[in-house]
Protein backbone atom coordinates (compact mmCIF):
# COMPACT_ATOMS: atom_id res chain seq x y z
CA UNK A 1 0.00 0.00 0.00
CA UNK A 2 1.42 3.50 -0.60
CA UNK A 3 2.05 5.56 2.31
CA UNK A 4 -0.61 8.37 2.50
CA UNK A 5 1.54 11.11 2.32
CA UNK A 6 3.18 10.42 -1.03
CA UNK A 7 -0.20 9.93 -2.37
CA UNK A 8 -1.15 13.59 -0.98
CA UNK A 9 2.21 14.97 -2.24
CA UNK A 10 1.34 13.25 -5.76
CA UNK A 11 -2.29 14.20 -5.86
CA UNK A 12 -1.51 17.81 -4.98
CA UNK A 13 1.24 17.58 -7.66
CA UNK A 14 -1.33 16.90 -10.33
CA UNK A 15 -3.18 19.48 -9.20
CA UNK A 16 -0.86 21.97 -9.59
CA UNK A 17 0.44 20.17 -13.45
CA UNK A 18 -3.32 20.48 -14.49
CA UNK A 19 -3.59 23.97 -13.17
CA UNK A 20 -0.89 25.20 -14.58
CA UNK A 21 -1.39 24.15 -18.20
CA UNK A 22 -4.18 26.10 -18.96
CA UNK A 23 -3.34 29.07 -21.05
CA UNK A 24 -6.24 30.74 -20.16
CA UNK A 25 -6.29 33.57 -16.66
CA UNK A 26 -9.03 34.27 -14.58
CA UNK A 27 -8.91 38.48 -13.81
CA UNK A 28 -11.75 39.71 -11.37
CA UNK A 29 -12.91 42.21 -14.09
CA UNK A 30 -17.31 42.90 -13.26
CA UNK A 31 -19.49 45.35 -15.10
CA UNK A 32 -22.86 45.59 -15.86
CA UNK A 33 -25.24 47.68 -18.76
CA UNK A 34 -27.26 49.61 -16.66
CA UNK A 35 -27.66 53.71 -17.68
CA UNK A 36 -26.86 56.40 -15.14
CA UNK A 37 -27.11 60.02 -14.73
CA UNK A 38 -25.07 63.11 -15.70
CA UNK A 39 -21.96 64.05 -14.31
CA UNK A 40 -21.54 67.17 -12.52
CA UNK A 41 -19.71 69.82 -14.24
CA UNK A 42 -16.19 69.70 -13.42
CA UNK A 43 -14.53 73.59 -13.29
CA UNK A 44 -11.48 73.85 -14.89
CA UNK A 45 -10.59 77.27 -15.16
CA UNK A 46 -7.08 77.96 -15.49
CA UNK A 47 -3.96 75.70 -16.29
CA UNK A 48 -1.67 75.44 -12.60
CA UNK A 49 1.72 73.73 -11.78
CA UNK A 50 1.75 72.71 -8.80
CA UNK A 51 3.44 70.04 -6.31
CA UNK A 52 1.21 67.60 -4.32
CA UNK A 53 1.78 67.49 -0.76
CA UNK A 54 1.33 64.28 0.78
CA UNK A 55 -1.37 64.66 4.12
CA UNK A 56 1.35 62.76 6.26
CA UNK A 57 4.26 64.90 5.08
CA UNK A 58 6.05 62.10 3.77
CA UNK A 59 6.97 63.79 0.41
CA UNK A 60 6.18 65.99 -2.61
CA UNK A 61 4.52 64.22 -5.76
CA UNK A 62 4.87 65.85 -8.95
CA UNK A 63 1.29 67.69 -10.19
CA UNK A 64 2.58 68.41 -14.19
CA UNK A 65 5.33 67.90 -16.89
CA UNK A 66 7.49 70.38 -16.98
CA UNK A 67 8.58 69.92 -20.23
CA UNK A 68 5.34 70.88 -21.18
CA UNK A 69 4.44 67.73 -22.74
CA UNK A 70 1.27 67.14 -20.53
CA UNK A 71 -1.85 69.25 -20.14
CA UNK A 72 -4.06 67.91 -17.22
CA UNK A 73 -6.89 70.17 -17.96
CA UNK A 74 -7.27 68.69 -21.65
CA UNK A 75 -7.68 65.49 -19.80
CA UNK A 76 -10.54 66.30 -17.53
CA UNK A 77 -13.64 64.53 -18.35
CA UNK A 78 -11.72 62.11 -21.02
CA UNK A 79 -13.56 59.22 -19.84
CA UNK A 80 -17.03 58.03 -20.37
CA UNK A 81 -19.30 55.65 -18.85
CA UNK A 82 -20.22 54.20 -15.66
CA UNK A 83 -19.48 51.66 -13.23
CA UNK A 84 -22.36 49.41 -14.48
CA UNK A 85 -20.81 49.34 -17.61
CA UNK A 86 -17.15 50.38 -17.54
CA UNK A 87 -15.13 53.72 -17.84
CA UNK A 88 -13.95 54.01 -20.63
CA UNK A 89 -11.30 56.54 -22.48
CA UNK A 90 -11.08 57.38 -26.91
CA UNK A 91 -7.89 56.14 -28.69
CA UNK A 92 -6.72 56.36 -32.07
CA UNK A 93 -4.79 52.98 -33.02
CA UNK A 94 -2.99 52.74 -36.52
CA UNK A 95 -2.38 54.09 -39.59
CA UNK A 96 -4.51 55.88 -40.40
CA UNK A 97 -5.90 56.14 -36.34
CA UNK A 98 -9.01 53.97 -36.22
CA UNK A 99 -10.75 55.71 -33.15
CA UNK A 100 -11.91 53.10 -30.71
CA UNK A 101 -13.35 53.27 -27.00
CA UNK A 102 -11.07 52.13 -24.62
CA UNK A 103 -12.29 50.43 -20.88
CA UNK A 104 -9.94 51.48 -18.04
CA UNK A 105 -9.01 48.68 -16.04
CA UNK A 106 -6.20 49.11 -13.64
CA UNK A 107 -6.30 45.38 -12.69
CA UNK A 108 -4.66 44.00 -15.75
CA UNK A 109 -1.98 44.82 -17.48
CA UNK A 110 -2.36 44.07 -21.50
CA UNK A 111 -3.94 46.41 -24.16
CA UNK A 112 -6.51 44.38 -25.93
CA UNK A 113 -8.86 45.66 -28.65
CA UNK A 114 -11.21 44.03 -31.26
CA UNK A 115 -10.23 42.89 -34.22
CA UNK A 116 -13.02 41.23 -35.89
CA UNK A 117 -16.62 41.61 -36.21
CA UNK A 118 -18.81 41.00 -32.74
CA UNK A 119 -22.95 41.50 -32.40
CA UNK A 120 -22.33 44.07 -29.34
CA UNK A 121 -19.66 46.53 -30.57
CA UNK A 122 -20.24 48.74 -33.59
CA UNK A 123 -17.06 48.81 -34.77
CA UNK A 124 -13.22 47.11 -34.65
CA UNK A 125 -9.52 47.76 -35.11
CA UNK A 126 -8.94 46.27 -38.69
CA UNK A 127 -5.34 45.56 -38.64
CA UNK A 128 -5.38 44.90 -42.61
CA UNK A 129 -6.19 48.68 -42.25
CA UNK A 130 -3.36 49.91 -40.47
CA UNK A 131 0.29 50.30 -42.63
CA UNK A 132 2.32 50.40 -38.64
CA UNK A 133 0.77 46.96 -37.60
CA UNK A 134 3.00 44.22 -37.46
CA UNK A 135 2.36 40.40 -35.54
CA UNK A 136 4.72 39.13 -33.47
CA UNK A 137 3.46 35.83 -34.47
CA UNK A 138 2.17 34.97 -30.81
CA UNK A 139 -1.16 34.13 -29.49
CA UNK A 140 -2.48 35.14 -26.12
CA UNK A 141 -5.92 34.15 -24.34
CA UNK A 142 -7.51 35.60 -21.24
CA UNK A 143 -10.53 33.75 -19.80
CA UNK A 144 -13.17 35.12 -17.23
CA UNK A 145 -15.73 32.98 -14.96
CA UNK A 146 -17.85 33.32 -17.72
CA UNK A 147 -16.24 35.06 -21.10
CA UNK A 148 -12.92 35.38 -22.46
CA UNK A 149 -11.44 36.44 -25.43
CA UNK A 150 -8.07 35.21 -27.48
CA UNK A 151 -5.88 36.60 -30.25
CA UNK A 152 -2.65 37.23 -31.30
CA UNK A 153 -0.06 40.08 -30.47
CA UNK A 154 1.11 42.62 -32.21
CA UNK A 155 2.61 46.18 -32.31
CA UNK A 156 1.30 49.58 -33.54
CA UNK A 157 1.49 53.25 -33.06
CA UNK A 158 -1.57 54.55 -30.42
CA UNK A 159 -2.27 58.18 -29.16
CA UNK A 160 -4.60 59.20 -27.55
CA UNK A 161 -6.90 62.57 -28.45
CA UNK A 162 -7.28 63.94 -24.46
CA UNK A 163 -4.22 62.60 -23.31
CA UNK A 164 -0.37 63.44 -23.45
CA UNK A 165 0.76 64.76 -26.84
CA UNK A 166 2.79 61.96 -29.41
CA UNK A 167 2.35 58.52 -30.71
CA UNK A 168 3.50 55.94 -29.05
CA UNK A 169 4.23 52.60 -30.08
CA UNK A 170 2.51 49.87 -27.87
CA UNK A 171 1.81 45.72 -27.59
CA UNK A 172 -1.53 45.27 -28.41
CA UNK A 173 -3.70 41.67 -28.09
CA UNK A 174 -5.84 41.64 -30.72
CA UNK A 175 -8.85 40.00 -29.59
CA UNK A 176 -9.72 37.62 -32.74
CA UNK A 177 -12.68 36.24 -30.92
CA UNK A 178 -14.47 36.05 -27.70
CA UNK A 179 -17.30 34.77 -25.24
CA UNK A 180 -19.07 36.80 -22.62
CA UNK A 181 -16.88 39.58 -22.95
CA UNK A 182 -18.40 42.74 -24.98
CA UNK A 183 -21.31 42.84 -23.56
CA UNK A 184 -25.23 44.44 -25.08
CA UNK A 185 -25.47 48.15 -24.29
CA UNK A 186 -21.54 48.97 -23.42
CA UNK A 187 -19.82 51.23 -25.92
CA UNK A 188 -16.14 50.22 -25.70
CA UNK A 189 -14.44 47.73 -28.27
CA UNK A 190 -11.16 47.06 -26.13
CA UNK A 191 -9.32 47.57 -22.62
CA UNK A 192 -6.73 48.69 -21.24
CA UNK A 193 -4.62 47.63 -18.40
CA UNK A 194 -2.55 49.97 -16.56
CA UNK A 195 -1.37 46.90 -13.92
CA UNK A 196 1.94 46.25 -13.68
CA UNK A 197 4.08 44.16 -15.96
CA UNK A 198 3.99 40.56 -13.49
CA UNK A 199 0.12 40.39 -14.97
CA UNK A 200 0.60 40.79 -18.32
CA UNK A 201 0.09 37.83 -21.25
CA UNK A 202 1.20 35.54 -21.94
CA UNK A 203 4.21 37.10 -20.34
CA UNK A 204 5.82 39.72 -18.25
CA UNK A 205 7.82 39.93 -21.58
CA UNK A 206 4.81 41.96 -22.81
CA UNK A 207 5.52 45.37 -21.98
CA UNK A 208 2.34 47.20 -20.30
CA UNK A 209 0.54 50.00 -22.24
CA UNK A 210 1.34 52.83 -19.30
CA UNK A 211 5.20 51.48 -18.92
CA UNK A 212 5.51 52.50 -22.89
CA UNK A 213 3.88 56.00 -22.62
CA UNK A 214 6.45 57.06 -19.17
CA UNK A 215 9.33 55.40 -21.68
CA UNK A 216 8.98 57.02 -24.85
CA UNK A 217 6.95 60.68 -23.66
CA UNK A 218 8.82 60.95 -20.69
CA UNK A 219 6.34 61.75 -18.69
CA UNK A 220 6.39 61.09 -14.51
CA UNK A 221 5.60 57.73 -13.78
CA UNK A 222 2.40 58.44 -11.93
CA UNK A 223 -1.73 58.82 -13.42
CA UNK A 224 -4.66 59.48 -11.37
CA UNK A 225 -8.05 58.27 -11.71
CA UNK A 226 -11.60 60.11 -11.31
CA UNK A 227 -14.73 57.90 -11.88
CA UNK A 228 -18.29 60.39 -11.33
CA UNK A 229 -20.72 57.92 -11.16
CA UNK A 230 -21.08 57.44 -7.66
CA UNK A 231 -25.00 57.57 -5.84
CA UNK A 232 -26.59 57.86 -9.42
CA UNK A 233 -29.39 55.90 -11.38
CA UNK A 234 -28.22 53.20 -13.80
CA UNK A 235 -31.28 53.11 -15.47
CA UNK A 236 -31.40 57.05 -16.74
CA UNK A 237 -31.25 57.40 -20.50
CA UNK A 238 -28.76 60.73 -19.64
CA UNK A 239 -25.54 60.57 -20.81
CA UNK A 240 -22.94 58.76 -18.72
CA UNK A 241 -21.68 60.84 -15.81
CA UNK A 242 -17.95 60.14 -17.31
CA UNK A 243 -14.68 60.78 -15.75
CA UNK A 244 -11.04 61.69 -15.49
CA UNK A 245 -7.93 59.63 -16.21
CA UNK A 246 -4.81 61.92 -15.67
CA UNK A 247 -1.47 60.68 -16.83
CA UNK A 248 1.85 61.91 -15.57
CA UNK A 249 0.14 63.48 -12.71
CA UNK A 250 -2.73 64.69 -10.85
CA UNK A 251 -5.31 67.60 -11.56
CA UNK A 252 -6.05 69.60 -8.40
CA UNK A 253 -9.08 71.26 -9.96
CA UNK A 254 -10.71 67.50 -9.67
CA UNK A 255 -10.35 66.88 -5.90
CA UNK A 256 -10.74 68.45 -2.33
CA UNK A 257 -8.52 69.09 0.68
CA UNK A 258 -5.35 66.83 0.67
CA UNK A 259 -3.85 63.98 -0.70
CA UNK A 260 -3.67 60.64 1.54
CA UNK A 261 -0.88 58.18 0.44
CA UNK A 262 -0.86 54.52 1.05
CA UNK A 263 2.34 52.31 0.28
CA UNK A 264 2.08 49.74 -3.10
CA UNK A 265 2.65 46.43 -1.09
CA UNK A 266 3.13 44.64 -4.29
CA UNK A 267 3.90 45.39 -7.91
CA UNK A 268 1.57 43.19 -9.71
CA UNK A 269 -2.31 44.27 -9.18
CA UNK A 270 -1.92 47.62 -7.13
CA UNK A 271 -1.83 45.80 -3.63
CA UNK A 272 -2.51 48.07 -0.71
CA UNK A 273 -2.64 47.01 3.43
CA UNK A 274 -6.18 47.19 5.07
CA UNK A 275 -5.86 47.56 8.96
CA UNK A 276 -9.00 47.52 9.67
CA UNK A 277 -12.72 48.21 8.53
CA UNK A 278 -15.37 49.94 10.44
CA UNK A 279 -19.10 50.16 9.95
CA UNK A 280 -20.99 53.05 11.24
CA UNK A 281 -18.51 53.45 14.22
CA UNK A 282 -18.40 49.69 14.92
CA UNK A 283 -14.99 48.22 14.78
CA UNK A 284 -15.29 44.97 13.04
CA UNK A 285 -12.63 43.56 15.69
CA UNK A 286 -11.19 41.07 13.15
CA UNK A 287 -7.47 40.22 12.65
CA UNK A 288 -6.17 42.48 10.17
CA UNK A 289 -4.36 39.34 8.39
CA UNK A 290 -8.15 38.61 7.36
CA UNK A 291 -8.48 42.00 5.54
CA UNK A 292 -5.53 40.94 3.38
CA UNK A 293 -6.22 37.72 2.79
CA UNK A 294 -5.14 36.70 0.01
CA UNK A 295 -4.12 40.32 -1.12
CA UNK A 296 -6.11 43.52 -1.02
CA UNK A 297 -6.08 45.87 -4.40
CA UNK A 298 -7.51 48.43 -5.85
CA UNK A 299 -9.36 48.04 -9.41
CA UNK A 300 -11.60 50.13 -11.33
CA UNK A 301 -12.22 47.43 -13.77
CA UNK A 302 -14.30 45.18 -10.28
CA UNK A 303 -17.60 46.63 -10.21
CA UNK A 304 -18.11 46.35 -6.64
CA UNK A 305 -16.49 46.29 -3.19
CA UNK A 306 -15.28 42.89 -2.74
CA UNK A 307 -14.52 41.09 0.77
CA UNK A 308 -12.99 37.98 1.83
CA UNK A 309 -16.36 35.53 2.85
CA UNK A 310 -15.20 35.93 6.59
CA UNK A 311 -15.17 40.28 6.62
CA UNK A 312 -17.90 40.19 4.20
CA UNK A 313 -20.26 38.00 6.58
CA UNK A 314 -18.86 40.32 9.33
CA UNK A 315 -20.09 43.76 7.52
CA UNK A 316 -23.52 42.38 6.89
CA UNK A 317 -23.75 41.01 10.00
CA UNK A 318 -22.97 44.91 11.45
CA UNK A 319 -25.08 46.35 8.66
CA UNK A 320 -28.28 44.45 9.71
CA UNK A 321 -27.26 44.92 13.42
CA UNK A 322 -26.82 48.41 13.02
CA UNK A 323 -29.60 48.79 10.73
CA UNK A 324 -33.39 50.45 10.90
CA UNK A 325 -34.48 47.72 9.09
CA UNK A 326 -34.15 44.45 10.71
CA UNK A 327 -36.06 41.75 8.69
CA UNK A 328 -33.92 42.00 4.84
CA UNK A 329 -34.24 39.36 2.48
CA UNK A 330 -30.74 37.27 2.35
CA UNK A 331 -30.93 37.68 -1.29
CA UNK A 332 -30.44 40.99 -0.99
CA UNK A 333 -26.87 40.94 0.10
CA UNK A 334 -25.99 38.15 -1.54
CA UNK A 335 -26.43 40.26 -5.13
CA UNK A 336 -29.43 37.99 -6.13
CA UNK A 337 -32.35 40.17 -5.20
CA UNK A 338 -32.98 44.30 -5.36
CA UNK A 339 -35.04 45.87 -2.95
CA UNK A 340 -37.30 48.69 -4.16
CA UNK A 341 -39.01 51.53 -2.26
CA UNK A 342 -41.88 53.84 -3.65
CA UNK A 343 -40.57 56.27 -5.89
CA UNK A 344 -38.74 59.44 -4.51
CA UNK A 345 -37.86 57.87 -1.59
CA UNK A 346 -34.43 56.83 -0.93
CA UNK A 347 -33.08 53.68 1.88
CA UNK A 348 -29.83 55.47 2.72
CA UNK A 349 -30.77 57.57 5.64
CA UNK A 350 -31.55 53.58 6.67
CA UNK A 351 -27.77 52.40 6.59
CA UNK A 352 -24.32 53.07 7.87
CA UNK A 353 -21.25 54.72 6.49
CA UNK A 354 -18.45 52.37 5.75
CA UNK A 355 -14.76 52.80 6.70
CA UNK A 356 -11.72 51.27 5.48
CA UNK A 357 -8.13 51.82 7.16
CA UNK A 358 -5.09 52.22 4.83
CA UNK A 359 -1.74 51.98 6.45
CA UNK A 360 -0.14 55.76 5.81
CA UNK A 361 3.53 55.89 4.04
CA UNK A 362 4.67 56.41 8.04
CA UNK A 363 3.58 52.73 8.77
CA UNK A 364 2.98 54.00 12.58
CA UNK A 365 -0.11 55.64 11.16
CA UNK A 366 -3.31 55.06 9.18
CA UNK A 367 -5.86 56.91 7.72
CA UNK A 368 -9.57 56.10 7.25
CA UNK A 369 -11.59 56.57 3.80
CA UNK A 370 -15.39 55.97 4.35
CA UNK A 371 -18.12 55.99 2.12
CA UNK A 372 -21.64 56.53 2.57
CA UNK A 373 -24.60 54.55 1.97
CA UNK A 374 -25.25 55.89 -1.39
CA UNK A 375 -22.51 54.70 -2.70
CA UNK A 376 -22.83 51.06 -1.53
CA UNK A 377 -26.85 50.68 -1.62
CA UNK A 378 -26.93 51.53 -5.37
CA UNK A 379 -30.03 52.75 -7.53
CA UNK A 380 -30.45 50.36 -10.67
CA UNK A 381 -33.46 50.97 -12.31
CA UNK A 382 -37.26 51.67 -11.50
CA UNK A 383 -40.11 49.77 -11.64
CA UNK A 384 -43.60 50.33 -13.33
CA UNK A 385 -42.88 54.06 -12.79
CA UNK A 386 -43.81 53.47 -9.54
CA UNK A 387 -40.69 51.88 -7.31
CA UNK A 388 -36.89 52.70 -7.27
CA UNK A 389 -34.92 49.66 -6.98
CA UNK A 390 -31.68 49.23 -5.30
CA UNK A 391 -28.41 46.59 -4.75
CA UNK A 392 -25.91 46.14 -2.42
CA UNK A 393 -23.07 47.35 -3.46
CA UNK A 394 -21.06 44.96 -1.48
CA UNK A 395 -20.18 41.31 -2.54
CA UNK A 396 -17.99 38.13 -1.12
CA UNK A 397 -14.69 36.87 -2.29
CA UNK A 398 -12.82 33.97 -2.69
CA UNK A 399 -9.54 35.74 -4.07
CA UNK A 400 -9.10 38.79 -1.90
CA UNK A 401 -10.53 42.04 -0.81
CA UNK A 402 -10.88 44.43 -4.07
CA UNK A 403 -11.47 47.97 -3.57
CA UNK A 404 -13.25 48.47 -6.97
CA UNK A 405 -15.97 51.37 -8.20
CA UNK A 406 -17.85 50.99 -5.40
CA UNK A 407 -15.50 52.55 -3.22
CA UNK A 408 -13.01 54.17 -6.03
CA UNK A 409 -16.18 56.41 -6.87
CA UNK A 410 -16.27 58.74 -4.19
CA UNK A 411 -11.94 59.39 -4.63
CA UNK A 412 -9.49 60.65 -6.24
CA UNK A 413 -7.09 58.22 -6.93
CA UNK A 414 -3.44 58.92 -7.59
CA UNK A 415 -1.16 55.96 -9.01
CA UNK A 416 2.08 57.35 -7.73
CA UNK A 417 4.33 54.37 -9.36
CA UNK A 418 7.09 56.64 -9.09
CA UNK A 419 7.37 56.49 -4.85
CA UNK A 420 5.20 53.16 -5.27
CA UNK A 421 2.23 54.33 -3.26
CA UNK A 422 -1.30 55.14 -3.79
CA UNK A 423 -3.07 58.48 -2.88
CA UNK A 424 -6.96 58.98 -1.90
CA UNK A 425 -8.45 62.58 -1.77
CA UNK A 426 -11.90 63.78 -1.96
CA UNK A 427 -13.80 63.76 -5.42
CA UNK A 428 -15.65 66.90 -6.78
CA UNK A 429 -17.65 64.65 -8.19
CA UNK A 430 -18.96 62.35 -5.50
CA UNK A 431 -21.26 65.01 -3.93
CA UNK A 432 -25.51 64.04 -4.59
CA UNK A 433 -27.61 66.86 -3.44
CA UNK A 434 -24.84 69.00 -2.20
CA UNK A 435 -24.11 66.15 0.13
CA UNK A 436 -20.72 64.68 -0.09
CA UNK A 437 -20.73 60.97 -0.32
CA UNK A 438 -16.87 60.31 1.07
CA UNK A 439 -15.03 61.26 3.71
CA UNK A 440 -11.22 60.78 4.66
CA UNK A 441 -9.97 61.10 8.05
CA UNK A 442 -6.35 60.84 9.62
CA UNK A 443 -4.06 60.31 10.81
CA UNK A 444 -4.42 57.92 13.32
CA UNK A 445 -1.89 55.67 15.64
CA UNK A 446 -1.78 51.67 14.00
CA UNK A 447 -0.14 50.85 17.39
CA UNK A 448 -2.68 48.27 17.95
CA UNK A 449 -3.03 46.37 14.61
CA UNK A 450 0.08 43.91 13.66
CA UNK A 451 3.25 45.86 12.29
CA UNK A 452 1.80 43.13 9.11
CA UNK A 453 -1.29 42.69 8.05
CA UNK A 454 -0.68 41.48 4.25
CA UNK A 455 -1.56 37.59 4.40
CA UNK A 456 2.35 36.95 2.53
CA UNK A 457 0.82 35.13 0.11
CA UNK A 458 2.54 33.24 -2.76
CA UNK A 459 3.16 35.43 -5.51
CA UNK A 460 2.95 34.26 -9.45
CA UNK A 461 6.27 33.76 -10.35
CA UNK A 462 7.24 31.59 -7.17
CA UNK A 463 4.01 29.60 -7.65
CA UNK A 464 5.11 28.94 -11.62
CA UNK A 465 8.73 27.61 -10.01
CA UNK A 466 6.89 25.34 -6.84
CA UNK A 467 4.77 23.80 -10.07
CA UNK A 468 7.64 23.22 -12.52
CA UNK A 469 9.15 21.50 -9.85
CA UNK A 470 6.26 19.54 -8.67
CA UNK A 471 6.24 18.66 -11.95
CA UNK A 472 9.37 17.00 -12.05
CA UNK A 473 9.10 15.17 -9.06
CA UNK A 474 5.36 14.05 -10.09
CA UNK A 475 6.82 12.89 -13.67
CA UNK A 476 9.51 10.87 -11.61
CA UNK A 477 7.23 9.44 -9.58
CA UNK A 478 5.22 8.54 -11.96
CA UNK A 479 7.87 6.50 -14.05
CA UNK A 480 8.82 4.41 -10.84
CA UNK A 481 5.07 3.82 -10.74
CA UNK A 482 4.36 2.12 -13.83
CA UNK A 483 7.85 0.50 -13.80
CA UNK A 484 7.05 -1.31 -10.60
CA UNK A 485 2.95 -1.87 -11.30
CA UNK A 486 2.16 -0.59 -8.24
CA UNK A 487 -0.02 1.96 -8.08
CA UNK A 488 -1.67 2.26 -11.58
CA UNK A 489 -2.12 6.39 -12.37
CA UNK A 490 -5.65 7.73 -12.78
CA UNK A 491 -5.70 11.49 -13.49
CA UNK A 492 -8.94 13.42 -13.88
CA UNK A 493 -8.75 16.28 -16.50
CA UNK A 494 -8.65 20.03 -14.62
CA UNK A 495 -9.92 22.71 -16.60
CA UNK A 496 -7.61 25.24 -14.14
CA UNK A 497 -10.78 27.93 -14.08
CA UNK A 498 -11.05 29.58 -11.10
CA UNK A 499 -14.65 29.51 -9.99
CA UNK A 500 -14.62 32.96 -7.69
CA UNK A 501 -17.90 34.79 -8.55
CA UNK A 502 -16.51 37.57 -9.87
CA UNK A 503 -16.97 37.72 -13.45
CA UNK A 504 -17.90 40.19 -16.43
CA UNK A 505 -21.05 39.32 -16.32
CA UNK A 506 -21.82 38.28 -12.25
CA UNK A 507 -23.68 41.95 -11.70
CA UNK A 508 -25.33 42.81 -14.76
CA UNK A 509 -28.81 43.89 -14.63
CA UNK A 510 -30.50 41.87 -17.08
Amino acid sequence: MADPTSASVWALTFSFYFGVCTCYLSIPLKIYPGRIDVSPAVDVTAVRRVALTAADGTGLSLASDPTGTVNFLDMAQNLQGDSGRGYYIEMSIGTPGQTLNILVDTGSSNFAVAAAPHPFITHYFNTALSSTYESVGRMVAVRYTQGNWEGELGIDRVSIPKGPNGTIIINIAAILSSEGFFLPGVNWQGILGLAYPMLARPDSSVEPFFNSVVQQLGIPDIFSLQMCGGGLSASSAEDPPGGSLILGGAEPTLYRGSVWYTPIIEEWYYQVEVLKLEVGDQNLDLDCREYNMDKAIVDSGTTLLRLPVNVFNAVVEAIIHSSLIQDFSSGFWEGTKLACWLKGETPWRFFPKLSIYLRATNTSQTFRITILPQLYIQPVTDLDGTLDCFRFGVSSSTNGLVIGATVMEGFFVVFDRAQRRLGFALSNCAVSGGVALSEIAGPFSAADVAANCSSGSLKEPLLWVISYALMAVCALVLIILLLLLVLPCRCRDRSGEITDESSLVRHRIK
